[in-house]
């Protein structure tokens, strides 16, 4: 993962002559590979903080150094309004590399590893959701949400003559504003429904762009049906409420673009059942706890 950033970065700044591209992304694939190389070194039961290290690495320097001292408008909104201006700007470049073409590759590991708003979420106590996942209308409010931030930047855009402007306090200020807004939404559900990723599953917008190329990820969650006792500790554990056991022993990946590789699942199986595997599959089948009582 690191080598594949590093790659990123040179072929960037020798193509555009502009030395940012270097160190942001040998940053990036650096703190990465800081990252994943702890969480392979660490024992089964303190992995955890491997990914949570790559988390605050990564998440507080796109969030802190290119949000508010580059001031750049990383919300989804700042990405519309750059791909308009023609800015290939910081937060489109993310975009591209993160959340669109990236999960080709490794899958929506952005979720897991690097977003700024599941590494404040993921601190919160309700790290297992016991209820299952909410179903009806709840699962359609990041489709809406993502609707609005596009029909928001269309009116700004083309019906008020809003323009961005690189580096503008406007930016940072619409920086600010949303990840407040982020923030105060995500910690309000994880309390409501007693789930740190509430957020992640029913609002953020986002997983809009990543589930249509993270079908056909190459990096996903494998496992060995031979060593599969159907436990369910797997399933337990997964805060994307995902029936991992299932895809096991019908001798799949995990094909759910729900996942977002933070590996709870490899690290709870007893049996080492559960790895990752790179190869070529199409993910086009969803299976989620779901909560009866809804």
């Amino acid at each position: 993962m690191m080598s594949i950033f590093w790659v990123i970065a040179v072929v960037l700044w020798q193509t555009t002559g502009r030395i940012f591209y270097l160190y942001n992304f040998v940053y990036i694939g650096t703190a990465l590979g800081i990252g994943i190389g702890i969480y392979a070194a660490l024992p089964r039961r303190q992995k955890l903080w491997g990914r949570r290290l790559a988390q605050f690495l990564v998440g507080t320097y796109m969030l802190v150094f290119l949000g508010l001292f580059q001031r750049e408008n990383m919300q989804l909104e700042g990405f519309f309004f750059y791909l308009l201006a023609g800015f290939f700007a910081g937060s489109v470049i993310h975009y591209l590399v993160a959340k669109i073409v990236g999960p080709l590759v490794f899958n929506r590991g952005w979720c897991g590893w690097a977003c700024w708003t599941a590494m404040v979420l993921d601190l919160l106590p309700y790290k297992r959701n016991k209820r299952g996942r909410l179903s009806g209308k709840w699962g359609y409010l990041r489709y809406i949400h993502f609707a609005l931030s596009l029909g928001l930047v269309a009116v700004l855009w083309w019906g008020l003559n809003y323009r961005v402007q690189d580096q503008s306090l406007t930016e940072l200020y619409w920086l600010l504003g949303g990840n407040i807004l982020y923030y105060a939404v995500g910690i309000a559900l994880a309390y409501a429904l007693r789930d740190n990723r509430a957020f992640c599953k029913y609002v953020c917008p986002i997983p809009t762009l990543q589930k249509i190329t993270s079908r056909f990820a190459l990096l996903k969650i494998a496992g060995h049906a031979e060593k599969c006792n159907d436990c369910g500790a797997c399933n337990k554990m997964c805060p994307m409420d995902i029936r991992v056991s299932e895809y096991v022993l019908d001798k799949q990946r995990v094909l759910s673009t729900e996942c977002i590789l933070c590996f709870e699942c490899v690290n709870v199986c007893a049996k080492g059942a559960l790895d990752t595997s790179f190869k070529f599959d199409f993910g086009n089948r969803e299976l989620l706890n779901k909560d009866k009582s809804a």
